[in-house]
């Protein structure tokens, strides 16, 4: 199984630190690989006054420093086609986030890094929907780029999402890699007054369905301090939490 975790976004470099420590006293603990997560621009966020992180040189740098000092391998997800080739410098897995995996551009221009590309399905798509965006890729890839399907939920009315876990099965189909993203699936989008509401208290349940359903990848976004989180605070999962969520998985 793949297992994928780190804050929303990059706040400090303290912060990438405590948790890197964290996951790596996981992976020793338990046998396990966990890729780290964060994002170096959140770049759809509610508000225009939400935190989007420290941009993408200062963001890498710090991304870099965690991958150099803690051995882990790096995912971060990338919005502009061009900012592709900069991020495959450090990370080892490109995102596609979830409103923008039809954007042609941005998937062409990851799959021509050589990195894996991590696709992650829109709210407003099936799970069959998604062996579109995955013919881009592996059309424009010139080395067969791995590429990973991510669920997240689908639009449920207003403020909410709902998981038609047919989907991960559907997604089998197209890729060998289907990850579920336990945490974002719990999001209220924009229902906590200009910023993104949460239930993380349905994230473990979330994980163990999804692997009822066949996923054989598991993401959390986690933080020391969800409360005081900067971005997604109410679906983060306590850093704390995590060896046990990993356990019931494994």
């Amino acid at each position: 199984m793949i297992f994928i975790a780190g804050p929303c976004v990059i706040e400090s470099a303290d912060c990438l630190d405590e948790v890197a420590r964290e996951l790596v006293c996981i992976q020793e603990k338990l046998g396990v690989e966990i890729i780290f997560k964060s994002s170096f621009d959140k770049a759809n966020r509610t508000s225009i006054s939400s935190f989007r992180g420290p941009g993408i040189e200062r963001g890498l740098a710090m991304l870099a420093d965690v991958k150099s000092k803690h051995g882990l391998r790096i995912l971060t997800d990338i919005h502009e086609a061009w900012q592709a080739a900069p991020a495959a410098e450090v990370a080892d897995v490109l995102q596609i986030p979830a409103f923008l995996c039809r954007q042609t551009d941005l998937l062409i221009a990851a799959a021509k890094t050589g990195r894996i590309v991590n696709i992650k399905k829109a709210q407003f798509l099936s799970g069959a929907d998604m062996q579109y965006p995955v013919q881009k890729v592996q059309e424009a890839s010139t080395n067969t780029t791995e590429t990973w399907l991510t669920e997240r939920g689908n639009s449920f009315g207003y403020n909410n999402l709902v998981v038609d876990f047919r989907n991960i099965p559907d997604m089998l189909k197209i890729v060998p890699t289907v990850i579920m993203d336990c945490t974002h699936s719990v999001q209220r989008p924009g229902a906590a007054g200009g910023k993104t509401g949460g239930n993380r208290e349905f994230v473990p349940a979330m994980a163990l369905a999804a692997k009822a359903f066949g996923a054989n990848g598991f993401f959390f976004e986690v933080h020391p301090d969800p409360e005081k989180a900067l971005s997604d605070g109410p679906n983060m999962l306590y850093l704390k939490e995590l060896e046990k969520v990993i356990k019931s998985l494994i």
